[in-house]
């Protein structure tokens, strides 16, 4: 009797749909919504609403779709942080940052930003002092050009419109077509560079990090002022990028509800 009242309470049928809504590659239309969960439509457009205005979940541009809206996604890189894996999660990085020398951090997607995770920052007096929650945009990290080229295309391509590509320094990517183009490439190779293109005279090269079903839920970078570890000397940090991208996968196979892309 119990399991039965479960399968029908209000909470958990609102949880199925938003379930569902994170589970999609873009956002969703209400018969996709409806399919997804098997209620009727006029019950899923009520909870729709109600989960609207609580700010779980929000509507596209012409109010056709829903994805997953900013409440929601403070709950998932919530979990990131806070969940019971932090602790193995910082362990990894702390031993990546003495292998490389350098500042690591992990990062994930929010909205038009990439938000910092974790940090473990290297013992170098020169460093940038960034603590988890900060901000950076995303077209001119490593980590955001990476997540961004890991999208579903039509996400990747909704964002990057989106994106007004601000310059910061000389070497930002403020053209659509050139960031496209640099998409395409890391892409192809699913390693991401900053090439001084948010802070002038600092480096980036970011991996991403798995789980098992190839869902993309973060990344994981090494970043360094040009005049200690020149590019060149940062993309051959990538292997032992890789397989601390792999651990940390594997922490998070319990703790990441949202998805990103696929392998």
């Amino acid at each position: 009797m119990a399991r039965k009242l479960d399968r029908t309470s209000p909470l958990l049928r609102a949880f199925a749909l938003l379930e569902r809504i994170v589970a999609a590659d873009a956002p969703v239309t209400l018969n996709d919504a409806t399919a997804g969960v098997r209620l009727p439509k006029p019950t899923v457009y009520r909870m729709l609403a109600a989960l609207e205005d609580a700010g779980l979940v929000m509507r596209e541009p012409g109010g056709r779709r829903v994805g997953a809206g900013p409440r929601l996604t403070r709950l998932a890189l919530d979990v990131l942080r806070q969940g019971s894996a932090r602790g193995p999660r910082r362990a990894i990085l702390q031993a990546l940052a003495q292998s490389i020398g350098e500042t690591v951090n992990l990062t994930a997607i929010e909205g038009g930003d990439i938000v910092y995770l974790d940090r473990v920052e290297s013992e170098w007096p020169l460093r940038i002092a960034l603590q988890p929650g900060s901000r950076v945009p995303l077209h001119c990290s490593a980590s955001g050009k990476l997540l961004l080229a890991l999208m579903p295309a039509a996400r990747r391509k909704r964002l990057v419109d989106a994106l007004p590509l601000t310059r910061h320094t000389a070497q930002t990517i403020v053209d659509k077509r050139a960031l496209t183009r640099e998409l395409v490439r890391i892409r192809s190779e699913r390693v991401a560079t900053d090439n001084e293109e948010f802070i002038a005279g600092l480096v980036c090269v970011a991996v991403p990090v798995a789980l098992a079903d190839g869902r993309i839920v973060a990344s994981v970078a090494v970043q360094a002022p040009v005049a200690r570890m020149p590019m060149a000397t940062a993309l051959r940090q990538v292997p032992t990028l890789r397989r601390a991208a792999e651990a940390l996968g594997a922490t998070m196979d319990n703790a990441a509800p949202t998805r990103s892309a696929r392998r």
